[in-house]
């Protein structure tokens, strides 16, 4: 496809982030950057939040995925369900009811100062790695289908990439957040439904497109018969439960979202209304994997030996229509950004307020330093992209998951220990289980080879840690 092409076709998108950007970015108040004047309408946010949650990650990484896990992801989807209703039953009262603008302020005012710091940088790690895998992703894709063939170096495309987010976010964060996330949710579904009936098309088959994956290779959902097998149900479903626990309801990227609703019953409603519509998505995404599988099998389509370029170069280099090929970059860039952008405003959330607790400052040099640290937290993605550029050669997806089974572990048993018992804590050695927890794990784990139900695992030792550092009353 002709660069020139595509990269016009990006223009006009961002073009119209901008023109959004700048209606609802008139009030540049702290108010308005972290929580949308608490003023969120429920059902534009459960709508965003659907790209959100998905991501370049998903759009690339699970129809990638499916040829060796076929379709067992859904067994986690089905855990995550579960998970998104434990986070609207238990954690989001919680969060109303103390009107917290940052999660990880509750950890301060139950456990202590020590612990309130710890669950922020762990958030703020976990995050920045989280972001710095979807960035990644897309700059992958946008240096393979436009910046190659200029020669423009790899670093040169992330600095673009993360450029473009900062543009559009540092004057009104979440509040342009909640509607930039819902255009470009709608972007990256209508992108996948578009591809996927041109490849059934050109496919030519006599039977439906449910029986036709079906009778394929790829459409095996549930596992039953090896429990040592990391896709053996149960792991899968549990680890879906607290997957989303954590990277939700622990996370302040997704809850930031949540606590812009005018109200708890509102936020409830988002959530519930969310989690149901996911899972016919990532059904929906695993299905296109199959297509994509069938359809190289059928036309004798090289598959490339990283399953996540499997979806770009079938879109890009099989002879498609060059709409195709548009249509997908702007699904890419649609899916990536929804997640980045909240991203890099939850990061500079935490950071003012949970780090350096800007909200000591007068009104006015907060607002100025929470755009310096906007920038630094853009640098800090900048750095941590180009990193796993130089050390990854896995799954994007399979690689998120992983990691974020030994960030989000501590987060996990800090916020259980809270939330399950009223014991008071020795809080100045928390710190030092927050660490030695995730490193056991990891030593743990050469030698039983654990799936993602490692996230489990990294939670337990965590509150095991803090049980030994209860006070005796």
């Amino acid at each position: 496809m002709n660069p020139l092409l595509i990269l016009s076709c990006i223009l006009l998108y961002f073009i119209l982030l901008y023109f959004i950007s700048y209606i609802t970015g008139k009030n540049d108040s702290n108010e308005t950057f972290f929580l949308g004047n608490r003023n969120s309408p429920w059902f534009v946010i459960a709508y965003g939040m659907i790209g959100t949650t998905l991501s370049g990650i998903t759009f690339i990484s699970v129809p990638g995925w499916v040829a060796s896990s076929q379709f067992s992801y859904m067994q986690m989807v089905f855990g995550f369900f579960v998970g998104y209703f434990i986070i609207s039953r238990v954690l989001l009262p919680l969060y109303y009811k103390m009107e917290l603008t940052s999660i990880y302020t509750y950890l301060g005012e139950r456990l202590g100062y020590r612990s309130y710091k710890t669950g922020s940088a762990f958030f703020l790690l976990s995050r920045t790695i989280g972001a710095s895998f979807r960035l990644y992703l897309i700059a992958t894709v946008l240096q393979f289908s436009i910046f190659d063939a200029w020669n423009v170096p790899f670093f040169l495309t992330v600095l673009v990439t993360i450029s473009l987010i900062w543009v559009y976010t540092y004057r009104s964060g979440i509040k342009t957040i909640i509607w930039t996330d819902a255009l470009q949710t709608t972007f990256m579904l209508t992108t996948v439904f578009i591809i996927a009936y041109i490849l059934i098309k050109n496919l030519s088959v006599d039977i439906s497109l449910f029986s036709l994956i079906k009778d394929s290779d790829y459409s095996r959902i549930f596992f039953f018969d090896d429990w040592t097998d990391k896709k053996y149900f149960f792991k899968q479903f549990f680890s879906g439960v607290f997957m989303a626990i954590v990277m939700t309801g622990l996370d302040q990227d997704q809850m930031q979202k949540n606590l812009s609703c005018k109200n708890l019953k509102d936020a409830q409603k988002n959530m519930f209304t969310f989690s149901s519509i996911l899972i016919f998505v990532d059904l929906l995404f695993l299905s296109l994997g199959a297509l994509l599988y069938l359809y190289s099998d059928q036309f004798g389509i090289l598959i490339p030996d990283n399953p996540d370029m499997l979806f770009p170069n079938i879109a890009l280099n099989a002879g498609l229509p060059a709409f195709v090929g548009i249509l997908f970059i702007i699904g890419i860039i649609a899916a990536a950004y929804s997640s980045a952008d909240s991203a890099l405003t939850s990061l500079t959330t935490s950071f003012c307020v949970d780090i350096i607790e800007f909200d000591k400052q007068v009104p006015k040099k907060q607002i100025i330093t929470r755009k310096y640290v906007h920038l630094m937290m853009s640098f800090v993605l900048f750095g941590v992209i180009l990193l796993f550029n130089a050390i990854n050669d896995d799954s994007v997806i399979k690689s998120l998951f992983t990691v974020a089974g030994y960030t989000y572990g501590p987060l996990l048993g800090m916020f259980s220990f809270g939330l399950f018992t009223d014991w008071k804590i020795k809080d100045r050695y928390v710190p030092v289980v927050a660490i030695l927890s995730p490193v056991l794990c990891f030593v743990l784990n050469l030698y039983i080879p654990f799936g993602f139900e490692l996230l489990i695992l990294n939670g337990l030792i965590t509150f095991i840690g803090l049980m030994l550092l209860r006070i005796k009353q």
